[in-house]
């Protein structure tokens, strides 16, 4: 294959996605280089296991034009992985990391003076916001986020903006406008535009993979905001039922982690997907209420999903990916997502005691109004 015996660099290659990266790329006979800031509140234990042998690892930040410049020595293929996912409050650094950071990744891309092979950029379905959906009456539409009024309510289907019918949802192209509204998803809409366009600029074929809900092993427990699965699977273990949003209705295409690792080295070696994004996903959609039951019993857990009727401001209600441009090209994810959450299962019975992380933080969460039960005085 072509990657075999490049250099190539991945950016938060020692995180949850970018690791399974690195395994698949040493498998294909790649040299790999990885540059990661470790950050404490995913790298509680400094340097993770999965870090495998093989890899060399730098301990830098993406900010930083030092950090970037020594990453890139030699380097023919990029993976930019690295990207921040916290608190929806803190917006400067959303952007900081997942747009300023890619900024300066292809500054000194071009600095350096030698052309690139390929960057693939990992971007997100957070960029739609709401994806499409079909009104009976008025055909397709994009609807903009749910109003909190609605969503104090209770109401929690979009509706059409013409007739205030329920629209139910259809699968979301990447012709679709980019109505991302919360800090993470204009983070990554602002990072997908600047690759494309600086690649284009610099002569750097680019592609941009929006990923749909991505989970699998080494996913860390620490982040309530993100990595729903973990969030579920810690609870279950401790037989504490895990805390389902809304009414738990809300659909999502769930997608393993190794066939996201599998496109990414599908992109670098196509040169059909250059300066384009493209989704990555499994094509169907799944409730997060099904998957929490799916997780229970992979986990042989003896507890049932709280609906108490919570709901996070901004969140979308239904996202469903188009895979079909992909799917042309010739590659498609493998893995269904009751294998997946099996394999999942496998791995987290691998790890002994796991810290639950959710009841500390709950009371914060509301607190701040980052999760708001139905009825609340807003």
């Amino acid at each position: 294959m072509a990657l075999e015996g490049s250099m190539v660099l991945v950016t938060g290659g020692a995180g949850f996605i970018g690791s399974h990266l690195v395994d698949l790329c040493l498998e294909h006979g790649c040299k790999v280089r990885i540059l990661d800031n470790l950050d404490s509140h995913l790298h509680a234990g400094g340097k993770p296991q999965a870090v495998r042998a093989g890899a060399e690892l730098l301990v830098g930040d993406i900010r930083s034009s030092h950090d970037l410049r020594r990453s890139l020595v030699d380097v023919e293929y990029v993976f930019h992985e690295a990207a921040f996912t916290g608190s929806p409050l803190q917006a400067a650094k959303f952007l900081d990391v997942n747009a300023t950071g890619t900024a300066r990744l292809f500054q000194e891309m071009r600095r350096a003076g030698k052309a690139l092979e390929k960057v693939v950029v990992a971007s997100s379905q957070a960029v739609y916001g709401e994806g499409e959906y079909a009104c009976p009456d008025h055909g397709p539409k994009c609807p903009d986020p749910r109003p909190l009024g609605q969503l104090l309510r209770g109401e929690w289907e979009p509706v059409c903006d013409e007739c205030g019918q329920p629209m139910e949802p259809v699968p979301t192209r990447e012709s679709a406008p980019l109505k991302g509204a919360t800090p993470y998803a204009i983070s990554k809409i602002a990072e997908e535009r600047l690759s494309l366009s600086m690649g284009r600029e610099f002569g750097i074929p680019v592609v941009a993979l929006r990923y749909g809900v991505v989970y699998g092993p080494r996913q860390a427990f620490s982040n309530v905001h993100a990595g729903v699965i973990s969030v579920f699977a810690s609870r279950v273990a401790k037989n504490m039922p895990p805390i389902v949003y809304e009414d738990g209705g809300q659909k999502r295409d769930w997608v393993f982690v190794e066939d996201v690792a599998r496109a990414n080295l599908f992109a670098a070696e196509t040169t059909a997907m250059n300066y384009s994004a493209f989704n990555v996903g499994t094509g169907i959609g799944t409730t997060v209420l099904q998957a929490a039951h799916l997780l229970i019993k992979a986990l042989g857990g003896g507890v049932s999903p709280a609906v108490r009727g919570e709901f996070r401001p901004g969140d979308i209600r239904h996202l469903l990916l188009d895979i079909g441009r992909l799917r042309s090209l010739g590659f498609e994810a493998k893995t269904k997502l009751a294998e997946g959450l099996r394999r999942y299962a496998d791995w987290f019975r691998t790890l002994g005691e796991v810290r639950e992380y959710y009841s500390e933080k709950e009371r914060g969460l509301k607190e701040k109004k980052l999760v708001i039960s139905r009825g609340e005085a807003s």
